[in-house]
């Protein structure tokens, strides 16, 4: 497996995206916080938007949370978003996320799975089962040789031993805390059907290893960050992008996170997504300076002008792309080859990964 690009050369993407001619979004209501608690995580990942490892040091303040929960009473908002890195190598997470269940907020904890095996992550699984949060967790293939070619070798038995924790706590089980998986493409195409994909996901996982979830999210990969710098280094980039614009759909436009959702930076810096976040452009009207949590407190967000650039046609491709998955699940963004069997295609992989 390649090291990652360094960073240096990841910084090389955003002068390529800038100078974008994506349509102009605005806000709606807004109904989700989605909270970046720091970059370090146990994983080294190539589509990793964050770029997060584990020699990162960055990390949320627990008055950063506060002003999070304080936010979330005055806007009236439905859920927080937990994201990273491994969002529970903070040492706040577990009092973010007790302090938010008591409010009533719908948690989400955006899981790598292997941190649920880490040393000091013991009971890990069982608070996240007890404060009923739910689990969005990140596996690019039912197959091990594939997810070891792109993430490591025994990560995807590491990732299995996480989701058997989960399932033993009634996890992706009827009356149970919910489990969803994500999917990303491990190279320049567009993620397949969502609901062919899940199928598969579903069939191959409980026959082969006893695995129950309830959903597959399906995301394209953000030409940004390592992924990005990777297609600059082998000349592919922008035949990616030309794959994203000529695949783009204006319908996926109104579902578009960005338009119901704010990011915050783990310094309480505020940004249309999280993507925007790792590109370093602040929630505004473009050469607008960076603004803190803490001056949004009482601001009405609807009807803003959402930041865009190039990236962003990696949402609105194809089915669309977002957090929650696809934004127009069944619909065909793309026909790989290795959808209608069940499987996925290791030289691919291994190319890519």
């Amino acid at each position: 497996m390649d090291n990652p690009p360094s960073e240096k050369v990841v910084r090389k993407t955003l002068p390529l995206l800038v100078q974008s001619d994506f349509p102009p979004l605005r806000r709606k209501a807004l109904d989700t916080v989605q909270a970046n608690l720091g970059y370090r995580c146990n994983q080294t990942c190539l589509h990793c938007h964050v770029a997060a490892g584990p020699k990162r040091t960055e990390e949320m303040t627990w008055a950063t949370m506060e002003l999070i929960l304080r936010f979330a009473r005055q806007q009236a908002i439905g859920t927080l978003d937990l994201t990273g890195g491994a969002p529970e190598l903070n040492p706040h997470f577990r009092r973010l996320v007790s302090a938010a269940r008591g409010l009533g907020l719908r948690v989400i904890d955006r899981c790598n799975l292997t941190i649920l095996n880490e040393p000091g992550q013991e009971t890990l699984a069982a608070f996240l089962a007890e404060q009923d949060v739910e689990v969005t967790a990140s596996l690019p293939c039912y197959l091990e040789e594939n997810v070891d070619r792109q993430r490591g070798d025994g990560v995807f038995r590491s990732s299995l031993a996480g989701l058997r924790k989960l399932n033993a706590l009634g996890y992706g089980r009827h009356g149970g805390g919910i489990l969803n998986l994500v999917y990303n493409p491990p190279g320049p195409t567009l993620p397949p059907d969502q609901e062919r994909l899940e199928a598969a996901y579903k069939e191959q996982l409980a026959t082969r290893y006893g695995i129950v979830f309830d959903r597959l999210f399906v995301l394209a990969n953000m030409p940004i960050q390592r992924f990005g710098s990777r297609l600059v280094s082998r000349g592919e980039f922008h035949d990616y992008m030309r794959l994203l614009k000529g695949a783009h759909r204006d319908s996926n436009c109104d579902g578009a996170m960005c338009r119901s959702l704010i990011s915050v930076g783990w310094q309480g810096e505020v940004y249309d997504c999280d993507f925007n976040q790792m590109l370093g452009l602040p929630l505004g009207a473009v050469g607008a300076a960076p603004i803190h949590f803490a001056d949004i407190l009482e601001c009405e967000l609807d009807g803003r002008p959402i930041r865009v650039a190039d990236h962003c046609y990696g949402c609105t491709a194809g089915q669309g792309s977002s957090c929650g998955g696809a934004l127009e699940a069944g619909k065909t963004a793309a026909a790989p080859r290795d959808v209608a069997d069940g499987s996925h295609n290791p030289e691919e992989t291994e190319r890519h990964a």
